[in-house]
């Protein structure tokens, strides 16, 4: 691309504007984003914004290519020259301005949102945004609505094309919600805009590209829903017996302690229950299952959408050897089968500081082990012993469950 002869003004001035637009293209516009647009040397986005802006852009027009990684580099080298960048809506939320971000600083940068479509679908619904559970969808999988699907709950999702709302109503069907009402809102602002009203089991499509469902939820018998816990029942996951049980996951997840933004190890992941409650925590939780055996893997990532994480990331493979070259954990988790000294070692070596180890142990050799580094290195150990209530002959008594020694180490 061309760029204009001449010496760059200084590259910490306010050199890019982002400017978001909508449907109903520069009427809606205010008067410094128009100014931001018709100023530009260089205006950028997607063909449909520069469409929408045509009418105030003097610049050269920069349609975004696929995929967007070249463009962004393109947009980094005019840094001091003046540039605008269209978007939908907010910059910043689900949007461009996020990652400009990451490369330009505040100081250089001026933005105009608009209003996004989340705070469009609610204004049109009389529904307050902030009572609203919001999940994008734009480009992702569609199992991220499933931790949001409690009885009685309004979801607004951004999808990517027309056909999502019928993915979506699909996806309730299956999970024993389809009672829920959607409500698909198409090309809201513009001339096309129109609001379709259905109940899950009787969503047909398509729609227009642009599009926002918003879900009223209604729970049939046997919804599969989600509890705000991390004691999720067992249940909910496909296993084949190698499962940290609920009750023991709960206490393993509080000993874990989940804070925004961190990533788990999930060593001999199994059935991913322990890694899925770690990311069905907080959105920003990330985790890193690691296992074994094909089978089991090819399961944990089934459970993973099933339960609404689809990032997990899964990697197959035996520890210590498949650890080397992941990023370092903030957290590690070991359960009850694979705690041999080489699995152990690895994982408080590649630790960040500060960074959690649990490990559950539910033979004596690994126990051994645990009391072991317990003894040498500290750290909290426990046992936790459960019993459940079961007939024995014609009344009831107490069947113990297989003792777990828990093992809890904060590395310095």
């Amino acid at each position: 691309m061309p760029v204009k002869d001449g010496k760059a003004p200084n590259a910490t001035a306010k050199w890019l504007s982002l400017v978001g637009i909508g449907e109903d293209g520069v009427e809606g516009l205010g008067a410094r984003a128009r100014e931001a647009v018709a100023e530009a040397s260089f205006v950028f986005g997607a063909r449909r914004h520069l469409d929408l802006a045509d009418p105030l852009i003097r610049g050269e027009a920069v349609a975004w290519p696929t995929p967007f990684d070249p463009a962004l580099g393109v947009v980094l080298g005019l840094r001091g020259r003046s540039v605008c960048v269209l978007a939908s809506g907010d910059p910043f939320h689900y949007g461009v301005g996020a990652t400009l971000a990451r490369h330009v600083s505040a100081g250089e940068m001026r933005a105009f949102p608009a209003p996004s479509a989340f705070s469009l679908a609610a204004a049109r619904l009389a529904w307050p945004l902030q009572d609203c559970e919001t999940v994008s969808l734009h480009g992702r999988p569609v199992d991220l609505i499933r931790p949001t699907l409690h009885p009685g709950r309004r979801v607004l999702a951004l999808t990517s094309d027309g056909q999502a709302p019928a993915a979506i109503a699909g996806l309730l069907a299956e999970s024993g919600f389809e009672a829920s009402i959607l409500h698909v809102l198409e090309a809201i602002g513009g001339p096309d805009e129109r609001l379709t009203r259905a109940a899950a089991g009787e969503v047909a499509g398509p729609f227009h590209a642009l599009n926002v469902v918003a879900v009223e939820v209604r729970a049939g018998p046997g919804a599969r829903i989600l509890p705000l816990t991390g004691g999720l029942g067992d249940d909910l996951f496909e296993h084949d017996g190698q499962i940290t049980k609920q009750a023991v996951r709960a206490m393993t997840l509080a000993a874990l302690g989940p804070r925004r933004g961190e990533l788990l190890w999930d060593i001999g992941a199994g059935s991913g229950s322990i890694s899925i409650a770690w990311m069905l925590a907080h959105p920003s939780m990330r985790a890193i299952a690691v296992e074994g055996r094909g089978e089991r893997a090819a399961r944990l990532s089934r459970n993973a959408c099933a339960c609404g994480v689809p990032g997990l990331q899964v990697v197959q493979g035996h520890a210590p050897a498949a650890l080397s070259g992941l990023p370092a954990p903030d957290a590690a988790f070991i359960g009850g089968g694979g705690g041999e000294p080489a699995v152990i070692e690895a994982a408080l070596e590649a630790l960040r500081s500060g960074g959690r180890l649990v490990a559950n142990a539910v033979t004596l050799e690994t126990e051994a082990e645990l009391v072991r580094r317990h003894a040498s290195l500290g750290g909290d150990l426990s046992r936790i012993e459960l019993s459940r209530a079961a007939p024995v002959g014609s009344m009831t008594g107490w069947r113990p469950a297989m003792p777990v020694t828990q093992w809890r180490w904060v590395k310095p």
